[in-house]
């Protein structure tokens, strides 16, 4: 999930995309962020319901996250069939560039 909410979370609502970090990243409880939002235990539950639902939907669409994993095995085979310093150097341009440098 965390990194379908990289690729997608901009698409959440605001009160989505505070719920799903709490709950992704954060490892808080439904508890926790219940207490923490003043909301019900219940629609923090049916928020990360939904947010799955969501992501899950927008990769099934989109499928950022798939073209991704596929350009990074392509850079990696690239990587490793050649010792070119300038091939290398442009490979590490492309991956610094996959989303601002954030995956590695």
């Amino acid at each position: 999930m965390n990194e379908l909410l990289d690729f997608y979370g901009g698409l959440l609502t605001e009160n989505q995309q505070k719920i799903s970090n709490d709950y992704f990243r954060e490892d808080y409880s439904y508890q926790e962020i219940a207490e923490n939002m003043n909301i019900s235990r219940t629609a923090v539950y049916d928020t990360i319901k939904r947010v799955k639902q969501e992501l899950e939907n927008y990769e099934s669409i989109l499928g950022c996250s798939k073209a991704y994993k596929n350009r990074c095995s392509i850079y990696k085979k690239i990587e490793e069939s050649t010792t070119d310093e300038n091939v290398l150097s442009y490979i590490k341009e492309l991956e610094s560039n996959e989303n601002g440098g954030y995956y590695e």
